[in-house]
């Protein structure tokens, strides 16, 4: 039929066509950068972003923290003021995920838990941390990065970022001016001269 695309150059060139490709080689792209960062961190969390102020200065809210897992409990540093900051799974709350540092380690019954201070409380925490609830240590900290990643973690930052999504796709699959333009060297067809319309019988 006529108008209708009839070989890949033709489909290729329809604009809506085109925005979702470069869409799924975009989500494709983050997807294997993410199994890759996890792959290589060995944790299933190897990005992370502080929400509160109890490791200030030495973390920011809004820092992107790089965590690696797969640690052997014996090579974590936990010093007082110089051991690792390590993130881990709150002991009575294990959805809760806390990155503090390691300031001292024991161990019981052939088992090592872990001493955590925020740098900036006044006191260490109320709780002994487990080996087994250690995700990781900070790494790398990337300042402000992590803003992005609390704003589009939230309902309202999903939200924008779908309606961003959309109307992208709505602007991209409307015709161009150029494309409603008729060209200038088309013959006139025999209907426009005589000023009649063009009928198509059935």
């Amino acid at each position: 039929m006529e108008g209708e695309p009839t070989n890949i150059r033709d489909i290729w060139r329809k604009e809506l066509f085109r925005t979702l490709i470069i869409l799924g080689i975009i989500v494709l792209l983050f997807f294997t950068f993410r199994t890759a960062l996890i792959l290589t961190l060995k944790t299933e969390y190897p990005l992370m972003t502080p929400v509160s102020e109890s490791m200030e200065p030495t973390l920011k809210v809004g820092d992107l923290l790089v965590i690696q897992g797969g640690l052997n409990p014996e090579d974590i540093n936990a010093e007082p003021n110089t051991g690792d900051i390590i993130v881990f799974r709150k002991p009575g709350n294990p959805d809760e995920l806390v990155v503090h540092r390691a300031i001292n380690r024991i161990k019981k019954d052939g088992r090592y838990y872990f001493i955590t201070k925020g740098d900036n409380n006044a006191y260490p925490d109320n709780w002994e941390v487990p080996e087994d609830c250690i995700i990781g240590k900070v790494v790398w900290v990337i300042p402000m990065l992590g803003y992005v990643k609390i704003y589009f973690g939230t309902p309202i930052g999903m939200s924008v970022g779908i309606i961003l999504i959309a109307t992208l796709l709505i602007l991209e699959a409307l015709p161009s001016k150029k494309d409603k333009e008729p060209s200038r060297n088309e013959p006139e067809d025999d209907a426009s001269k005589g000023g009649g319309e063009r009928l198509t019988g059935l």
